[in-house]
């Protein structure tokens, strides 16, 4: 039987989320949207890509969450972007509004579903979706460490040169100003990061990473990113559905693991078809711990802010 994955927003991100797993053939796809005519219009545009990439996935556009009834996996996209001189937390309690009243749809239609959230702030949003559906924390997994790390997998492969398949790196924390770039488990064709370029030119590399995503916003003026975030969110659904076997850094809910009680925060995972199967507990310096700790609490305080 076929997978089915909903896909909630028909914006840049959802739109581009539906095309990537259409091209894969993953699974049938729902797009839905509050707007009527755009889920249906984009849908039935990427529908008729499918022959040309031989795709079977059938695609359909709807503004009814009865129509996902039933989904294996839903992403959550919807949400207002960023715009320039914002940040991710600025859209707090705008988004959490959207998200909230989508988390009490799907818990109600795809109550077994996993849930993948994409909005921001999206270690928050990922939290409010656990505490309105009432989903085990197994099942609500935040896209943004993935998203990150190939970030900074990018930046490095532009400075040295090397194709960014053979760069291996990882981001940890909160998908926000202080996430936590580790330096010292990147390694470059198998080698030490230090080994090719300098302190400052590392430090350079984690700066433009934790700037990544306002970078994009102050380039485009009127939109953020997403064929980024869409490719996180399908390296994701693919790991769970088998055809990957890699470990992502993604937002999860931690109940003791780094010493972390009661927060969404990014660490790596195993992922599986039902969600997330080990919390893998890296070996951490001080300096490394403080960091997580400090992104953890600026996670905590904006949970709060919400009363969640």
């Amino acid at each position: 039987m076929r997978k089915k994955i909903t896909i909630v927003g028909a914006g840049n991100v959802g739109t581009t989320t539906a095309q990537l797993i259409a091209e894969k053939n993953l699974a049938d796809i729902i797009l839905i949207d509050i707007v009527e005519g755009i889920p249906q219009g984009k849908a039935l545009d990427i529908q008729e890509a499918c022959p040309l990439w031989g795709s079977s996935c059938r695609i359909t556009g709807t503004n009814d969450y009865e129509e996902t009834a039933g989904s294996d996996v839903v992403v959550i996209t919807a949400g207002l972007a960023r715009k320039p001189g914002m940040s991710r937390d600025d859209l707090l309690h705008a988004n959490a509004k959207i998200v909230r009243g989508v988390a009490e749809s799907v818990g109600r239609t795809s109550p077994d579903a996993v849930i993948i959230v994409v909005t921001n702030p999206m270690d928050v949003m990922a939290q409010l979706t656990q505490a309105v559906t009432g989903i085990p924390h197994k099942r609500i997994i935040g896209m943004g460490g993935v998203l990150d790390s190939a970030r900074m997998r990018s930046f490095i492969a532009m400075e040295t040169g090397i194709p960014p398949r053979d760069v291996q790196t990882m981001v940890l924390g909160g998908h926000g100003d202080q996430m936590v770039p580790m330096p010292r488990f990147t390694k470059v064709e198998g080698r030490e990061i230090g080994k090719l370029l300098s302190e400052d030119k590392i430090r350079a590399i984690i700066s433009r990473t934790k700037n990544g995503g306002a970078e994009i916003v102050g380039l485009l003026k009127t939109g953020s990113a997403y064929y980024a975030p869409s490719a996180s969110v399908v390296e994701m659904i693919e790991t769970m559905f088998g055809h990957k076997d890699e470990l992502l850094p993604c937002s999860v809910y931690l109940d003791g693991e780094y010493g972390i009680k009661g927060v969404y925060l990014g660490v790596p995972v195993q992922l599986s078809g039902e969600g997330i199967e080990k919390i893998i507990e890296l070996e951490l310096a001080d300096e490394e711990k403080g960091a997580l700790n400090a992104s953890a609490e600026a996670v905590r305080k904006l949970v709060a802010t919400i009363g969640i």
